[in-house]
């Protein structure tokens, strides 16, 4: 799928790309979707299918935070207080800890609530507030929310095919 660079453009990849993984977890059992058995997004660590969904939602929560931020006039850390860019693996496990217990069930539907909201908040921007201006450094609103949306359910969908075939 071509990098989005219009509103509808990037409505429609996240919708496309998430429903696509939707359709790689039916099936998944509840006991197997809390094995730690998918390569982690820290190097050298494996991580379960609710912690892939974890890291989803917390991104997804993260970019909701910044926009509400910037809309408030207020600042915004990035990626977020207490981390920086070259520490995302260690953001990767906050997110784990903050759905810590959560179920299959549970986690899916904290991402649906979070990509709804994020689909909303994009309809109520113009394609001019997305993808006219950068927003952060260089990146355009439009280009931050694809990076850690559409791109993500992307390698995330990657990953649970591969274990997928490996379970085999």
């Amino acid at each position: 799928m071509a990098v989005p660079n219009h509103k509808e453009e990037l409505l429609t990849a996240i919708r496309t790309t998430y429903q696509k993984l939707k359709g790689e977890l039916e099936n998944i059992s509840e006991e197997q979707a809390q094995r730690a058995e998918l390569e982690g997004h820290a190097k050298g660590t494996k991580m379960t299918v609710v912690n892939l969904l974890s890291y989803l939602c917390g991104w997804a929560e993260l970019v909701l935070k910044w926009e509400e931020r910037k809309r408030e006039g207020l600042p915004v850390d990035f990626p977020e207080s207490g981390y920086k860019w070259n520490e995302l693996g260690k953001l990767a496990q906050k997110f784990y800890a903050d759905y810590e217990g959560h179920s299959l069930e549970n986690i899916s539907v904290k991402l649906d609530l979070a990509v709804q909201r994020m689909l909303s908040m994009i309809a109520e921007k113009s394609n001019d507030e997305l993808y006219s201006e950068a927003w952060y450094e260089k990146w355009t609103l439009g280009r931050m929310i694809q990076f850690n949306t559409s791109s993500p359910y992307v390698n995330a969908r990657g990953r649970i095919r591969k274990w997928k075939k490996e379970l085999r």
